[in-house]
């Protein structure tokens, strides 16, 4: 039987650390597996480039495409790489040259305890949130005019093409048919006129195509208020790469923090990669007290994409358990050092 065959890339940090938690975690589901797993280490982040000045290796993307199914990683960001060139040249890297346009996050709460918002319960936070990844601000158009003297000029480009934006929202209505069958757009056409309004004019084509779908608008300012307002009318929403990464952001805090946060960059049915969104959090590398859950959810992520939606199930399952029963590093409250928390997971993998 052909197997799963996984990169792994630990990166910068906390990274490692969190990402052999990750690891302890796959090994206890691969009875639940249907195809074994095969699992290759790649050194690539800042002690690679410190060491000869490779960022992302030549043919490294095309190895990735053709060899493997997912990628696990773990984080990058080290302060020793002069304006982090190795962090946007490997992780923005593989998510545009792998075309990686649905960056998935899910935002869950596990327990109430953890929501800084006031009676609200499991049920009323429970959303799916697709960023489109691969356009927008972060696309890096733009450039500087008179750097450096009291006249510069600085421009970034706000991309959107018609295939960007078409293929973001028709992922986000295709999800919206398996939960609850409701969906927000969040933009901000008033302002961007010409970038939104295209994203407008899209979403009134795709509301047409999937009448089973209750689908609204929002523009952002008010999403985010209503996230915190009233989370309870959400469950898939897709917006842009900016705004995506902001609104997630701001879904994490709601559920408990960076900490517990999973995320998938994916090109459906393709090669695609997994990430916590934690970052390298080089204030707490090497100190263990890093929380392993946000790369444990990530694993789950992957397994769901890879097909293994009975192991994915009881990653998802062992998460909440332990959290639950506050078996958990510190910023959640507990006192469990990131192994031990891996531990938990296992344990709990075990006990279902």
């Amino acid at each position: 039987m052909t197997p799963h065959r996984i990169a792994v890339i630990p990166g910068d940090g906390i990274g490692g650390e969190v990402i052999a938690e990750a690891l302890r975690a796959l090994e206890a589901v691969r009875p639940l597996l249907g195809r074994p797993v095969e699992t290759t280490t790649f050194d690539w982040g800042a002690e690679r480039w410190l060491r000869d000045g490779t960022t992302l290796p030549k043919g490294a993307v095309e190895d990735l495409r053709a060899n493997y199914g997912a990628i696990l990683f773990g984080a990058l960001g080290d302060a020793r790489v002069p304006d982090q060139v190795h962090a946007r040249d490997i992780l923005l890297g593989l998510r545009f040259q792998l075309d990686l346009f649905v960056n998935l996050r899910p935002v869950r709460l596990l327990d109430e305890r953890l929501t800084p918002i006031k009676d609200k319960t499991l049920a009323d936070i429970d959303m799916m949130v697709l960023r489109e990844n691969t356009e927008g601000l972060y696309a890096g158009v733009g450039g500087n005019f008179k750097r450096g003297t009291p006249d510069e000029i600085a421009i970034n480009e706000d991309i959107n093409t018609r295939k960007g934006v078409e293929r973001i929202q028709r992922a986000a209505f295709e999800l919206a048919r398996t939960r609850r069958r409701k969906l927000c757009m969040v933009d901000k056409a008033n302002a961007l006129v010409y970038a939104h309004g295209l994203w407008q004019r899209v979403f009134k084509e795709l509301r047409a195509e999937y009448p089973d779908v209750e689908a609204w608008h929002l523009y952002v300012d008010v999403a985010a208020m209503e996230l915190v307002r009233a989370p309870e009318r959400f469950d898939v929403m897709v917006t842009s790469n900016l705004f995506g990464d902001i609104l997630t952001d701001l879904g994490a805090a709601l559920v408990g923090g960076l900490g517990l946060a999973p995320s998938g960059n994916i090109h459906p049915g393709r090669v695609s990669l997994f990430e916590p969104v934690h970052g390298s959090a080089p204030d707490i590398a090497g100190k263990g007290i890093a929380n392993p859950l946000g790369a444990i959810g990530s694993l789950g992520m992957m397994l769901e994409h890879l097909g293994e939606a009975r192991a994915a199930r009881a990653i998802e399952a062992a998460v909440a358990t332990v959290v639950r029963a506050r078996q958990v590093t510190r910023d959640l409250g507990g006192s469990l050092s990131t192994r031990e928390a891996g531990e938990a997971v296992v344990r709990a993998l075990a006990a279902a």
